[in-house]
């Protein structure tokens, strides 16, 4: 009971928690000391940190990697995979108000990358990780409409759920589909035909659809649709258009 109860508390706090942060956010790691503990994460794990900074708990730091955010205890003789949460006057996920300013710093890369169906009265922007071999992908994608028109502009990115390469290092279907999408001349209309069933024609060019695939992975992506909201909140799974306006308007 305790658990569950644990639980709803949490997954209530996440879609607002880097409001409520009291720690400095800016605090520097000198860089030393951070090239100190990449230089070990890279040697014992072979984990590329592109960044590292001061966690919100006194002698942890925050790593920003490839594969995700971990944690460290400031020699690097500790590493840590999970959450952290605060307790102190309200229940803070931190890990999540991370997560939230690396996926606004992502979502900017790939600006001029992204498929766009936009509202004609947009009220809220939403960036979706897709694939077109996704139930819920293709459900919503059918109901695009019915976005648009309650002011809800959708953008997406490309998340082949196959991965990028299959065990024999070969490109995966999945991949080279979206990579096609992405290229065709008219990618709105080839990714509505995709996702209505219709073959899709082979086409190659420099589209950064594996870049947005190991982006998605980063900041916790792990199935299709994934919904990220303006102020960096995902959301995992298919929402229907008036229940994720709903949402919208409440944040």
């Amino acid at each position: 009971m305790f658990k569950k109860a644990l639980l709803a508390t949490l997954s209530a706090s996440i879609l607002l928690t880097h409001s409520l942060v009291a720690f400095d956010a800016n605090a520097k790691v000198s860089p030393a000391q951070e090239n100190a503990v990449k230089a070990k994460i890279s040697q014992k794990l072979g984990l590329n940190v592109s960044q590292v900074q001061e966690a919100p708990m006194e002698g942890l730091y925050e790593l920003i990697t490839e594969a995700g955010l971990f944690y460290s205890d400031k020699d690097a003789n500790f590493f840590i995979q999970g959450k952290l949460y605060g307790l102190a006057d309200n229940v803070v996920n931190h890990s999540e108000t991370t997560l939230a300013k690396m996926r606004i710093d992502g979502m900017a890369k790939f600006t001029k990358d992204m498929i766009i169906y936009p509202a004609k009265d947009e009220k809220h922007i939403v960036t979706v990780f897709t694939d077109i071999t996704c139930t819920y992908c293709r459900k919503m994608h059918q109901e695009m409409d019915a976005y648009n028109d309650l002011g809800i502009t959708i953008r997406y990115l490309a998340y082949p759920r196959e991965g990028i390469t299959n065990r024999y290092g070969e490109l995966t279907n999945g991949y080279k589909d979206l990579r096609s999408i992405w290229c065709n001349e008219d990618p709105n209309d080839a990714l509505t035909r995709a996702k209505d069933g219709a073959s899709v024609s082979l086409r190659i060019c420099d589209k950064p659809v594996e870049a947005e695939f190991n982006f998605g992975r980063q900041i916790g992506v792990s199935g299709t649709p994934a919904i990220v909201l303006d102020n960096g909140s995902m959301l995992s799974g298919y929402r229907p258009p008036k229940d994720l306006k709903a949402l919208l308007d409440s944040i």
